[in-house]
């Protein structure tokens, strides 16, 4: 399948939490590690997050530095990277710095559960929209569409849902994770990755690369995949809302 360099970005407690168990998008990362991720923002072509995190977090997914912005723009390209949303029912409100945080191209991957106004908000807000006539939105077509629409390069900032899914179809080239000195707890707190879950026989094999002991007392993590698995197939037929097919 011709697809994105997929690299995911996570930072989390010592416990392995990504938030508490209030889901507020709780802050981990310390300002070197936000640095690190404002970097990596701004050397992806696009940005991807699922849909809790998109309509419960409300991220910009913007690069912060003005110095960041200039030197991708002396490359030609725009200051910010593609904003790209995977999520079930794109019940956006007109206030989200998902739309409005940029300037960045908006892509958004949803299936037939968003309804027809709202998708017809989203287009006359300059979203590009794909519509997959599938429960969930298809993952490896997304991908495929991203590719052919110029992305070569793909940064996730999660979530959980998103992540596991990702790596469970080997989807995924690269994972970077700094792991903060903090303990969350609670057994509803978000991890990683979440889903339904891998037996011992199916667990997914890393190759660490890398290990950066910091002065905050953070690790940085960095692992390779040794090789993906996901099928390149479609399950279903998409239609995209900017299409003049789309009804």
């Amino acid at each position: 399948m011709e697809r994105p360099y997929v690299h995911i970005n996570v930072a989390m407690t010592a416990d392995g939490k990504i938030d508490t168990f209030e889901r507020r998008g709780a802050s981990i990362s310390s300002p070197r590690d936000k640095e690190r991720v404002d970097r990596l923002r701004a050397a992806a072509d696009a940005v991807m997050v699922g849909g809790r995190t998109l309509l419960d977090e409300n991220p910009k997914l913007t690069v912060k530095s003005a110095a960041l912005r200039a030197e991708r723009e002396a490359r030609g390209l725009g200051p910010n990277p593609v904003k790209v949303a995977i999520v079930t029912t794109a019940d956006l409100q007109p206030d989200s710095d998902f739309l409005n945080a940029g300037p960045a191209r908006t892509v958004i991957f949803t299936t037939q559960d968003t309804s027809k106004k709202q998708l017809e908000f989203l287009r006359a807000r300059g979203v590009e929209v794909y519509v997959h006539e599938t429960k969930r939105v298809d993952l490896p077509a997304a991908l495929s569409t991203l590719k052919e629409t110029g992305i070569n390069r793909l940064m996730v900032e999660g979530g959980a849902t998103l992540n596991f899914e990702l790596l469970r179809l080997g989807l995924v080239d690269e994972l970077t994770a700094y792991l903060a000195p903090l303990v969350f707890g609670g057994e509803s707190a978000p991890t990683m990755a979440a889903g339904p879950g891998l037996a011992r026989s199916a667990a997914i094999p890393l190759k660490l690369v890398d290990v950066e002991t910091w002065e905050d007392g953070g690790i940085l993590l960095k692992y390779k995949f040794p090789a993906t698995t996901g099928s390149a197939l479609r399950s279903g037929p998409i239609k995209r809302l900017n299409d003049s097919t789309h009804t």
